[in-house]
């Protein structure tokens, strides 16, 4: 890792970090250089991420006026979320480390979630559509003004993850595409029993590169940061394909 403990760039002294998001049905790249994103792209795409991608880095790269000799780390979203999706975009992140010869950088999709939000006194529910009627989520809360996971991602049923988002008793923000597209079932549980609660809209309903470029800064000044080959997927549960296995084989 040559790169690994500098902060290196022709736009200054800072990291250039080149952010991939592919985990839910956005795809989003950004380049940045610690201090600002350069150039960012996003798109909704439920199918297309491996088509789309490639492109999306070379436009956003030339957007930015930064060759991959100048970037410095990548960062990736590593899940959970859409198992192709997830894996599209580890895998292009981390052969793009390997080759350039730099470390990569993992957050979670819930952590990108809760970041997007910013400072608040509520518990911030971040709540992912793992789709057969089963999300992805934690509970986040500012302690200290740091944002900070208060539960162990999971995944389980929308009633589980808003019975334990009542346990808290506080205020609470639901978040993500999980919570817009459970809204009903949520407000069936926890109305009247929480002091308050309320739904982000559908601007902050799924991670992001950009916001991913901002905890990839603060991880870098860290050097919190790995190998690409030991970053390791947040996957929560086991892929669509192995439960119809299992279940077939089970009947």
């Amino acid at each position: 890792m040559g790169q690994a403990a500098l902060f290196v760039g022709h736009l200054g002294n800072f990291m250039i970090i080149l952010s991939i998001d592919t985990a839910t049905d956005g795809v989003s790249v950004a380049i940045s250089d610690g201090t600002r994103v350069l150039a960012s792209s996003e798109m909704r795409s439920e199918k297309q991420h491996a088509e789309v991608l490639t492109t999306m880095i070379d436009f956003v790269r030339k957007q930015a006026g930064v060759s991959f000799g100048d970037v410095g780390a990548v960062a990736v979203d590593i899940g959970p979320g859409l198992f192709t999706g997830m894996r599209v975009g580890i895998a292009s992140a981390k052969a793009i480390a390997q080759v350039l010869d730099v470390p990569i950088i993992g957050a979670t999709s819930l952590d990108i979630l809760a970041t997007a939000i910013g400072e608040t006194d509520d518990v911030i529910a971040c709540v992912i559509d793992a789709r057969r009627g089963e999300v992805y989520w934690s509970l986040y809360r500012y302690i200290d003004g740091k944002l900070r996971q208060v539960t162990a991602p999971q995944a389980s049923t929308v009633e589980e993850c808003a019975l334990q988002s009542i346990d808290r008793g506080q205020p609470t923000l639901f978040v993500g595409n999980g919570a817009l597209r459970y809204r009903n079932e949520i407000e069936l549980v926890v109305a009247g029993v929480l002091p308050s609660f309320e739904f982000a809209d559908e601007m902050a309903a799924l991670p992001t590169a950009v916001v991913l470029a901002q905890i990839a800064h603060e991880r870098a000044l860290r050097q919190e940061w790995q190998e690409a080959d030991t970053l390791v997927p947040e996957y929560l549960r086991l892929p669509d394909a192995e439960i119809n296995w299992a279940t077939r084989s089970a009947s």
